[in-house]
């Protein structure tokens, strides 16, 4: 896992439709953006029809306006761990990283689980260039944010990923959590996110982005052909799509008229059921398209938000069949699976860009599960993972075995970033606090007690490798060391690995199912070492 600070660039776009010299300005934008890639003059219907409005970049003020600047008092509502109990000193009884390493080869194997061709195999939040094994050079750059949650750049990804367009990826910060390279400032003036990068031309506006890549690559169309009835009903859908956007917002983000914003949200999702109702299979349209790829970043946030803020399941209760068979759909998609991310995650991102996001009583207990506080969402044995196990729902299911696996090997890949980042949970804050509450770019780690983070994170890894029935059966177990005896300190180890699983995310750090053993095996360290009776050992 790269040791990052779990933050987020999310919800850059206004709510509203744009007027009508915005759409102007867009069409020319889209025309300009083709020009000088040698591309003829597209169509003259109207581009606007069958995409959503381009958005500029971190345009939060545009949505605190819209909506009255609620969002800015709104109750934000956080992870809030329990307080830790000081650790016991305990033995540095687990393998060495090298033993842990020939470990996770050899499992592997055994599994039939080797690492992915990032640049050939399956979409991954971890690769930088991507040539679906097409030989040459890629002529197209995306830059995105690093954590892969901004919606605008998911659409841009989702859009190459299908369409098998080669691109190399450069990662880019979002304002809430650090600062964009100057290189990139340079070539982007307003530092928004996603740009697109072609023969040296940059690219900006999502949705002149999508057309943009239509163009380049009409051998896989994501759009129904111009004056066909698909056609024009993929505009409306389009246009549903805005509405969605813009109910979810009202909701979420204000503390007035809960209930009527509640029911104008539901009307607008039973009309989105319904479309996908009377489409002939899973998709809105009759084949998987540019629709659903806009359509997808919204509604997952929306299933992740709408439930921990106002206790509204979206997914999971048999409120919306059609959009759950869509889900389940979506979720064979190796574009998609590459980039979803999890509820704690998007929770906890989407609040330093909207400036908070208004809880209800009736939400506390799925908050909770959410944030692992509940005393079992987080800790061992988990519960199965499916298509409709609330809180999270994963339709494509679990493999522990292999997905303890994955965590184990990314913890042992990253060994030296990741203990060192775990340090920051006994440093010194930093002295340029950004808006994301998780994040502290600029935290000093206290590297004074990298012993100790280091053997318990070995022990983490080794019990994600062997399970921990069998690891706490072994000589390799981890035990607090007894009265009088040399240990290692614990007394860093809790809150160090507190601060490591509150911000593990998803999918920039591990796919979910990986991303939950890893999270349940930090409580695991934890709980044995805090449960045990604390003493110095030293």
């Amino acid at each position: 896992m790269a040791a990052r600070c779990v933050t987020t660039g999310l919800l850059t776009g206004a709510p509203r439709a744009l007027s009508n010299s915005s759409r102007q300005h867009s069409s020319a934008a889209f025309r300009a953006a083709l020009r000088p890639l040698g591309i003829g003059r597209p169509s003259t219907a109207s581009p606007r029809a069958c995409r959503p409005p381009p958005v500029a970049a971190d345009m939060l003020s545009s949505l605190k306006k819209a909506f009255g600047g609620q969002a800015a008092a709104a109750t934000m509502t956080t992870a809030a761990a329990p307080s830790l109990r000081a650790a016991a000193a305990f033995q540095d009884t687990a393998p060495s990283w090298e033993e842990l390493q020939a470990m996770v080869e050899e499992k592997q194997v055994a599994l039939d689980a080797m690492p992915a061709d990032l640049e050939t195999g399956p979409a991954s939040s971890y690769a930088l260039r991507r040539t679906f094994g097409q030989p040459g050079e890629p002529r197209v750059k995306l830059y995105r944010d690093h954590a892969a949650w901004c919606p605008y750049c998911h659409k841009i990804v989702l859009q190459l990923e299908e369409k098998k367009i080669p691109y190399l990826i450069e990662k880019i910060n979002m304002r809430c959590y650090g600062d964009k390279p100057p290189e990139f400032m340079r070539k982007v003036p307003s530092g928004l996110l996603p740009v697109l990068e072609i023969d040296g031309r940059m690219i900006t506006e999502s949705a002149v982005i999508q057309q943009v890549l239509e163009q380049i690559q009409p051998e896989r169309p994501m759009l129904p052909p111009e004056g066909s009835p698909e056609r024009q009903r993929a505009a409306q859908l389009m246009r549903l799509e805005r509405r969605l956007f813009s109910d979810w917002l009202q909701w979420l983000t204000t503390g007035w008229s809960h209930e009527s914003n509640r029911e104008q949200f539901k009307r607008t999702m039973d009309e989105i059921n319904s479309q996908l109702e009377v489409a002939p299979g899973p998709y809105f349209l009759s084949e998987f398209g540019l629709v659903d790829i806009t359509f997808a970043p919204f509604l997952e946030r929306i299933v992740s938000s709408l439930l921990y803020y106002k206790g509204f399941a979206v997914r999971g209760e048999g409120r919306y069949p059609a959009v759950e068979r869509w889900f389940d759909a979506m979720e064979t998609r190796d574009s998609y699976l590459g980039f979803k991310s999890c509820h704690y995650t998007h929770v906890h991102d989407l609040p330093p860009q909207l400036g908070g996001c208004v809880s209800v009583p009736e939400a506390a207990a799925f908050a909770a599960a959410i944030d692992g506080t509940d005393g079992k969402s987080w800790h061992l044995p988990l519960p199965p993972l499916t298509a409709t196990s609330l809180p999270t729902m994963h339709a494509p299911g679990e493999q522990p075995e292999v997905d303890r696996l994955q965590a184990a090997a990314r913890l042992v890949q990253n060994r030296e970033a990741v203990t060192k980042f775990a340090l920051r949970g006994v440093g010194q804050r930093g002295s340029r606090p950004v808006s994301a509450r998780l994040c502290d770019p600029t935290a000093i780690p206290g590297m004074e007690h990298l012993p100790s983070a280091d053997a318990a994170l070995r022990h983490v890894a080794h019990a994600l490798l062997v399970g921990v029935v069998a690891k706490q059966a072994s000589d390799q177990a981890l035990r607090a060391a007894a009265a009088g005896q040399p240990g290692v300190d614990g007394a860093p180890v809790a809150p160090s690995l507190a601060f490591l699983r509150d911000r593990v995310c998803v999918p920039r750090d591990l796919k979910l199912p990986a991303a939950r053993q890893f999270r349940a095996h930090l409580n695991w360290a934890i709980d044995e070492l805090t449960a045990a009776p604390a003493a110095s050992g030293m």
